[in-house]
């Protein structure tokens, strides 16, 4: 079965960046499973893996603009110190979701100086250029209940 028509794609990749760094895989663990066509993956990989059947392998580079996009100063602000009141500890790295004009999004601390705090709208991967060296695992047809949500079911889903 080629992987057309929104079926639910099984994969086990290694994600790197321009610098050749391992920035995530799935070998030695589960592969990744998601809804081909519902957006559900960065839409450079899942055109790349379009026409793919199982058993195939390939080593794909992404651009920021079909990955996570490119790196936005203006998503780059400081706030006051007592935006976080209430928290026992505030520091560089947290991430925290925040209402923007786009709805929901993570925002992270990059830098706290005295009574202000960085915060970074970007994801962490904004801007950057990663190959992702794929290998599909599995194809099968997705259920209705999975097209209906524009995910899959399984693992970690909260519902039937």
């Amino acid at each position: 079965m080629k992987n057309t028509e929104n079926p639910v794609v099984s994969i086990h990749y290694t994600l790197t960046n321009k610098a050749g760094e391992k920035l995530d895989s799935s070998i030695g663990a589960e592969p990744l499973s998601y809804l081909h066509g519902a957006g559900n993956i960065i839409p450079g990989l899942e055109s790349a893996l379009s026409d793919a059947s199982v058993g195939d392998k390939l080593t794909v580079t992404i651009e920021p603009a079909d990955a996570y996009g490119e790196h936005n100063e203006q998503q780059i602000q400081t706030v006051a110190k007592d935006m976080f009141k209430g928290m026992d500890k505030v520091e560089v790295g947290m991430q925290f979701q925040a209402d923007s004009s786009t709805g929901p999004a993570i925002v992270t601390i990059t830098k706290i100086e005295g009574d202000n705090i960085t915060i970074d709208g970007n994801h962490p991967l904004a801007g950057e250029q990663l190959t992702f060296d794929v290998e599909v695992m599995e194809i099968r047809s997705a259920t209705e209940t999975e097209m209906e949500h524009g995910h899959i079911h399984g693992a970690g889903c909260n519902h039937e």
